[in-house]
């Protein structure tokens, strides 16, 4: 039995003996099964190959654990701990199985049950949910309005910056067969690096910035080559979310599938602006922690009612802030940023130094529109509910329109 096995690389991979119906290349790239086949058909197959041709069948071998219950005992009907693919499938879908096997560490034997696939549920909402905020805000978004790389502000070249590290990350894993890290990483770039910051930051922008405004096309601009980028490297783990993602935005172009990954400029690469805005995000950390604070104390509703005083003692992390708006990074509606140490009542994160926040509330009249509150606030005289910045867009828009 193990030399047959061992022999079959011979026929499947041979297009003499599978009388041409497989294009297939001799060796194989891998070879894949569980463990136990160290001593069976990989071992088989490598004596056998190395007798006949005097080389491996194969480049690579990968060998899996076998899956267990959730608890790590295996599988029996006596203990009634199995579970069904279809019974996942037909209940989540089949992405949702996926998922799971992607997040798994293959090398171990793998786990399953109801909280972990929960787990891998809410990571497939987190995901679909960034995609689908990309698909909302580029719907209308051509090629007229894609801006260069030297028009953009700091913060998109730092998002393409992230970009290009995400692209070495990723290939890597893919070429290793090391689908966890492309997971977590896709993952948590999606909730960290967009939901909670890049997407949040510039919800303003999108949402209230004239409509051909610099910042708003950079941002639609990038956020184009991020929904370009994910819907590429999702698409061997998410494939039928990341099919019906691509066509919705593509509708005539070809399947997701059958797409390269993109190439990733390495002009994109700024070490320096990546440190720069590392530090920034450290000081974002704790604004966000303070603010946390307030809401749950019932002081603020939202943080566009504060205007935290930031105290920072280290001169290079203020200057890290230096041509940037601090209220827009922190989503305040002011802030106020001291080269000082703070009080003992100041807000403090333990693993962060130099750092302390006294948050404050915003003085003056709400915008109607951003929901800034800012003392600028009805001192235009044709739209008196709104900022100067809002009113600007509104009359921009308001002409565009012929209105």
């Amino acid at each position: 039995m193990w030399f047959d096995s061992g022999c079959t690389h011979a026929f499947c991979l041979n297009p003499e003996t599978n009388s041409g119906k497989w294009d297939l290349k001799w060796p194989a790239n891998v070879y894949l099964e569980g463990s136990d086949q160290h001593r069976g058909w990989f071992h088989s197959s490598l004596i056998e190959a190395c007798g006949a041709r005097g080389s491996a069948p194969y480049e690579g071998v990968i060998t899996h654990g076998f899956v267990m219950a959730e608890d790590g005992r295996k599988m029996s009907k006596s203990l009634g701990n199995q579970v069904f693919p279809e019974k996942i499938i037909k209940q989540s879908g089949a992405e949702i199985l996926r998922l799971w096997v992607a997040s798994s560490d293959y090398a171990e034997d793998l786990r399953i049950g109801p909280e972990i696939l929960k787990t891998n549920t809410d990571a497939y909402r987190k995901m679909r949910n960034t995609i689908r905020f990309l698909l909302g805000n580029l719907s209308h978004f051509n090629a007229d309005q894609v801006i260069t790389y030297k028009e953009m502000p700091e913060l998109e070249r730092y998002m393409l910056n992230r970009l290009h590290e995400l692209d070495l990350v990723v290939r890597e894993g893919y070429k290793t067969f090391d689908f966890k890290e492309v997971f977590s990483t896709l993952s948590n770039f999606c909730n960290l690096d967009l939901s909670a910051f890049y997407l949040d930051i510039r919800k303003d922008t999108l949402y209230c910035e004239a409509e051909d405004s610099l910042t708003r096309k950079a941002a639609l601009t990038v956020m184009d080559e991020i929904f370009s980028h994910l819907t590429a490297w999702l698409a061997p783990i998410m494939c039928f979310t990341m099919e019906e993602s691509w066509r919705s935005r593509h509708a005539d172009a070809d399947s997701v599938h059958l797409r390269l990954f993109p190439d990733v400029p390495d002009t994109w690469e700024n070490k320096e602006l990546a440190r720069k805005w590392r530090r920034i995000r450290k000081v974002r950390r704790v604004v966000t922690g303070a603010l946390e604070v307030e809401r749950r104390e019932k002081r603020i509703g939202s943080s566009l009612e504060a205007a935290p005083i930031v105290y920072i003692n280290d001169k290079d992390l203020l200057e890290a802030f230096a041509g940037q708006s601090a209220a827009d990074i922190f989503i305040t509606s002011q802030a106020e940023l001291k080269l000082e140490k703070a009080n003992g009542e100041a807000f403090r994160l333990d693993d962060v130094e130099d750092i302390a926040v006294m948050p404050q509330k915003a003085t003056g009249n709400k915008c109607a529109r951003s929901w800034k509150i800012l003392p600028e606030v009805g001192t235009d005289p044709d739209f008196p509910e709104l900022t100067l910045r809002d009113a600007d867009a509104v009359r921009r828009f308001d002409k565009l329109k012929g209105k």
